[in-house]
């Protein structure tokens, strides 16, 4: 039988892995709606995020709790240090798909000819869906995951990310310059895949904070 503290730690684990199957369901169908053009799955996005922060609340309350009621130390005092900034990470990337559905279902219909563009943003937004879905993998393994291994399969994203992030920028900003009278919207479109880049970034800060957990060490994350 599974002492309260124990019970505590996996009702806190449930939820932060619920959170994170809600939000790379999420960004999957993010997607979707852009290889669409497809504006209601872009508003389903939305309404699916809808109540996040709240729910990154009630997880960082349900750690905080733990924290007066049992005193941890030591391993259990580094998970729940781990769990808590987790979540403040995992909520960010939330935001930010949320944002980015928000915002490039205005950009398909903004006057803007961002076709050429489309492969390399679906790679863009594939890495970024892949990276979250290493996360939750891994997460959900526990003790069977190599921390590792994960950290590097997400660090492989995160460059690639980084790259085609790279390519994105150089050909939007010739855009600018050929098509002055739309300069505003296509900056604007390059602050939306920003999104996408930073959601990699964070990605690796999970999986980062996933390692220390496990094993200890040093805390590095973007910033």
């Amino acid at each position: 039988m599974l002492s309260k503290y124990d019970t505590k730690i996996n009702n806190i684990r449930e939820k932060i892995s619920q959170l994170l199957s809600d939000i790379a369901s999420a960004d999957e169908l993010s997607l979707e709606a852009f290889k669409l053009s497809d504006a209601a799955k872009f508003k389903e996005v939305e309404t699916k995020l809808d109540k996040i922060g709240l729910k990154g609340d009630d997880i960082d309350n349900e750690i905080i709790k733990t924290f007066a009621l049992y005193g941890p130390e030591a391993k259990e005092l580094r998970f729940l240090v781990a769990y808590l900034k987790m979540t403040n990470e995992i909520i960010r990337i939330g935001e930010g798909v949320k944002k980015y559905a928000r915002r490039m279902s205005e950009h398909t219909n903004c006057g803007c000819d961002i076709e050429p563009f489309k492969p390399s943003i679906l790679l863009l937004h594939k890495s970024s869906v892949n990276a979250l879905k290493y996360i939750l993998e891994c997460f959900d393994k526990k003790e069977d995951c190599n921390y590792e291994d994960n950290y590097r399969k997400v660090l492989v994203e995160e460059s690639m990310n980084d790259d085609l992030f790279a390519v994105l920028e150089k050909e939007i900003l010739s855009k600018i310059i050929d098509e002055k009278e739309l300069s505003i919207d296509y900056v604007k479109i390059l602050g939306s895949l920003r999104k996408l880049e930073r959601s990699c970034d964070r990605s690796v800060n999970i999986a980062n904070l996933m390692m220390y957990a496990q094993q200890g060490g040093e805390i590095k994350l973007f910033n």
